[in-house]
Formats: C-alpha cells, sequence, structure tokens
C-alpha cells in the first residue's frame, strides 16, 4: 500500500521502520557509510527552507492480522523549490525490481506536474542500481562531482596544523561553531556570490543574500545538523576573502558533510582554501571528538581544490550524479509501461 505521509505527525513506529529501510539501502549501496541514527531524523525528514515545500508518500507491507501496521518497505519525496521537483527515492532491497520504485516515482511526477512545475531533478550515486533504474525511465545526466572521504585516523595533525598558518600576511583566521556572526553576514554573502556565475549542480542551491543565509543557518539547527564556519578576513578591508562550511549531522555524527569551500577571486593565489580547510579540521578535532571521517564533493573541473583535498588526505570515494527529465515526459513513460 502506498500512501501520502507526513513525518511531522508520523508515529515513532514509522519513523523507526523508515530508518531500518534507509540503512537496509546504505548496507546495501553505500557499505562503507556509516549507518544512519534516528536522532532528529524526525526533524530532518520534516523541516524546509521558507518557500519551499517537501512532499512524502511511503509503501507499507499489508497489516499483520492482529491489525500492527506493516513496515515500510519504499518512501519517496519530492522537495518543491525554485522551478523544479528533486526527488529522493528509497526502495527496501528486498522490494526491488517489483515495480515499487516506478510506482512511488510515478506518484511523486503526477504530483509534480499537478503543482504545474517543469521537471524533476535527482541526485544519483555511481555505482549503484539507481544509476540503470533512472537512466531506463528517461532521465538524463547533466552534472558530476566527485566524492571524497577523509579518515580522520590517518591524518598526520602536525602537518596540518603547518598546513594551517601557511597563508599570506594581511588575513586572519576566525573559527565558528554554530555560523557565521550576524555583523558579518552581508561580507559573507557577497563571498558566497562569488560561485553563482560558476557551473554548479542545482539541486543543493547556495544562498547569496543575507536573509537567505540566516534562513538556511536556522533551518540546518532544526534538521539537527550542526554547522562549522571558518573564515579568512582580509584585514585591511574587513572582507570575508575565503569561507568553508563542514556540518555535523545528527543523523550520522561520525561522518561530517563538507559544504562550501570558497576563496573570492580578489584573493586567490595567497594558500587560503588549503589554510582554512586545514584550520577546520584541527577545530572539528576538539568540537566534535566523536567525528571519525569528513566527506566532500566537487566539481570534476575545479582541479585546484581536488589538489587540495589530495593535500589534506582526502581519497576519491565516488560519483555523484544529477540527472533531470521533463515531468510530461515522465508520467508520459512510465504510465506507457504500466
Amino acid at each position: 500500500m502506498v500512501r501520502e505521509w507526513d513525518p511531522r505527525t508520523a508515529s515513532p513506529a514509522e519513523i523507526a521502520s523508515l530508518l531500518d529501510t534507509l540503512n537496509a539501502v546504505l548496507a546495501a549501496d553505500l557499505p562503507q557509510d556509516p549507518p544512519w541514527r534516528e536522532s532528529s531524523l524526525r526533524e530532518y525528514l520534516a523541516e524546509v527552507m521558507p518557500g519551499e515545500r517537501r512532499i512524502s508518500w511511503i509503501a507499507e507491507e499489508d497489516p499483520a492480522a492482529d491489525g500492527t501496521p506493516g513496515a515500510i518497505l519504499g518512501q519517496v519525496h519530492v522537495l518543491l523549490l525554485g522551478n523544479i521537483g528533486v526527488l529522493e527515492v528509497l526502495v527496501h532491497p528486498s522490494a526491488r525490481r517489483s515495480g515499487l520504485g516506478r510506482d512511488l516515482v510515478l506518484r511523486a511526477a503526477r504530483r509534480v506536474y499537478q503543482e504545474g512545475f517543469e521537471s524533476i531533478g535527482v541526485e544519483v550515486v555511481g555505482d549503484t542500481p539507481a544509476v540503470a533504474f533512472y537512466e531506463s525511465l528517461g532521465f538524463s545526466r547533466e552534472y558530476v562531482e566527485t566524492r571524497s572521504v577523509l579518515d580522520l585516523s590517518g591524518v598526520d595533525w602536525a602537518e596540518l596544523a603547518e598546513m594551517s598558518t601557511g597563508l599570506g600576511a594581511g588575513y586572519r583566521v576566525q573559527f565558528h561553531p554554530g555560523g557565521p556572526p550576524d555583523e558579518l553576514i552581508e561580507a559573507y554573502a557577497r563571498a558566497k556570490a562569488e560561485i553563482r556565475d560558476i557551473e554548479d549542480g542545482e539541486l543543493r542551491p547556495s544562498s547569496y543574500d543575507p536573509q537567505r543565509l540566516r534562513d538556511s543557518l536556522d533551518c540546518l539547527h532544526r534538521r539537527g545538523m550542526k554547522p562549522y564556519i571558518v573564515l579568512a578576513l582580509h584585514e585591511q578591508t574587513g572582507e570575508v576573502a575565503g569561507l568553508t562550511e563542514v556540518v555535523v549531522p545528527a543523523q550520522h555524527p561520525t561522518r561530517a558533510d563538507q559544504y562550501d569551500t570558497i576563496v573570492v577571486q580578489d584573493h586567490q593565489g595567497y594558500g587560503i582554501d588549503r589554510a582554512i580547510k586545514a584550520r577546520m579540521l584541527l577545530e572539528l578535532r576538539s568540537a566534535e571528538p566523536q567525528l571519525t571521517e569528513v566527506q566532500t564533493w566537487n566539481a570534476q573541473a575545479n582541479e585546484a581544490m581536488l589538489k587540495v583535498n589530495a593535500e589534506l588526505g582526502y581519497r576519491t570515494d565516488r560519483d555523484w550524479c544529477e540527472y533531470s527529465i521533463d515531468v510530461a515526459e515522465l508520467v508520459h513513460r512510465i504510465d506507457a509501461t504500466r
């Protein structure tokens, strides 16, 4: 049975069952990734930015003879933002190749079409069955990033401390757990705008204005995801010359997620990128002692950042791809095969 589902009103048993399915998918497709925990999972699934909406459905086994609800075998949600619906689908490995995935995608696609959106996008992890699944539905690959993972147990902390000081004169580095102070929000937003014109995936839009940054930070906290920021400030102007962001999610607190790392064009060539990323790792060692890994994503063309990551000890893991399709075409394709 497939039904619309709201994580805000879901029972604890439903949240626990969905977590079981999520971890079964991870074990099958990404066995090196840490399993997720229930901590703040409800909030992670429910909270969105202002102006965005998330609609979810679950697929359940039939209830038991005594009326006990069946386990959740699949889930789909679509995040409506900007001019696109962003899809995410989970199907328990035991229920794959049964048509359930197509049914869930169709359910979401029809709603996206009814809402007046023209396209659907989805993130697809390379070297997993999802690649063939979405390509069979007609999705086209639009963008590819490379995920890299740093094992903190192999870090040379003395060398990292030396890297953290290797930036040019005229800059100072600051660490801000929880997010940048409000007096730096505008300068922070100007620095973030540096990547606006760089080819970037549209499924994880960055924030370029002060209020959206505030909203983004607030949303992260509400979802149980603690941000950490390291800034390089230009001493003469007080401007943010570079920044790097890491988020530690309550759902998998042993592996942190690297978000943006940006060096403003006028301040490139002074070793800022490597210094601020090294400083971040040193701070995380104290602030989040349970961390064992940090994962990051980079465009394949971003050779400079890939080089910095390699110097810090990151190892290339796998591709992370963005696919998209016209939503009317998707609905037609699935309906034609039913």
